[in-house]
């Protein structure tokens, strides 16, 4: 395929996406000439925009491609011109009734290829490769499914400072969290080091945990990074020597960024969802108090700094 256009369309949350690059990074390197776009979020899907690997994002919550999800009703004349001039499209969306692949069929002769709304847990493959595994029907096999996110051209320049600590206290479920307690104990122990610097990152979920975080540490030792764009923060965490969060999607971009870092992990399928970098250790506290997994953290975020 040397022209034309293959769409993939990938909702869901950031690490949902970010464990999806390794396929579309399969898809650009593949059909170099042929424009690859994503139907998503663009404040999500703009990693794939920035880091290079799709020509274009398409917004998932238009209200005209709401029409589509609707059965036999009239579907928008604008949404049904772009489907129709796609070649291929991949989607993972959640469309257990096949209506939007039914409507799909009304308005586009394009090969329809049904991917993962959301990866199998009960099988030993990553959720990387499960995601990967629809290439297939485009004879695409043994394709890289490492997620990586480079900061190159579109992330501009980061200079690495191995003295700086990324942390991540936050995820999008607070029964994946430690303790505020954990925290702020192995803040203090990283403060101990006089080269550690902290970089706190975080969104408007946090509330104002973030500054309560770092008024605890010299205001030249810490900076806060919150509610910024996913391409900044890439490249923020590029430029770091190390990371420690929970099991969450910025976790999954740190080691994407090719971070050194720890993931705190509660009961998640470990199998099917650890961020896939050798440079990360999976850390769950389990029955021992989560102050006790401290020592085991340091020492992992000491070996190369």
């Amino acid at each position: 395929m040397k022209q034309g256009r293959i769409l993939v369309i990938r909702g869901g949350a950031i690490g949902d996406f970010i464990l999806t690059l390794p396929a579309l990074a399969a898809l650009r390197s593949t059909f170099p000439d042929t424009r690859v776009e994503v139907l998503g979020y663009p404040h999500i899907a703009s990693l794939a925009d920035a880091a290079g690997v799709v020509d274009a994002v398409i917004p998932i919550e238009s209200r005209a491609l709401a029409s589509f999800f609707a059965r036999n009703g009239p579907l928008d004349p604008a949404m049904s011109e772009y489907f129709a001039g796609c070649q291929v499209i991949f989607s993972y969306l959640f469309d257990p009734d096949e209506i939007f692949r039914e409507n799909l069929s009304r308005v586009t002769r394009a090969q329809v290829i049904q991917g993962p709304h959301r990866p199998d847990e009960t099988r030993t493959e990553h959720a990387a490769e499960q995601l990967l595994q629809p290439l297939e029907r485009m004879a695409i096999f043994g394709a890289d499914s490492t997620p990586r996110i480079t900061a190159g051209t579109g992330f501009g320049p980061s200079p690495s400072d191995p003295r700086l600590v990324a942390l991540h206290p936050g995820s999008g479920s607070a029964s994946k969290n430690w303790s505020a307690q954990f925290w702020q104990e192995l803040m203090q122990r990283l403060a101990e080091t006089p080269v550690s610097r902290f970089l706190l990152i975080g969104g408007e979920a946090e509330g104002n945990r973030l500054e309560r975080m770092a008024s605890r540490l010299p205001g030249d030792r810490c900076e806060l990074l919150k509610g910024r764009s996913l391409p900044e923060v890439a490249r923020r965490l590029a430029g770091a020597g190390a990371f420690v969060g929970h099991d969450s999607g910025i976790t999954h971009m740190a080691a994407a960024v090719g971070l050194r870092g720890v993931a705190l992990w509660r009961e998640s399928n470990a199998t099917v969802w650890r961020p896939r970098s050798d440079l990360f250790r999976l850390v769950q506290a389990g029955d021992r108090p989560e102050i006790e997994a401290i020592p085991e953290i340091l020492k992992w975020l000491s070996a190369e700094r």
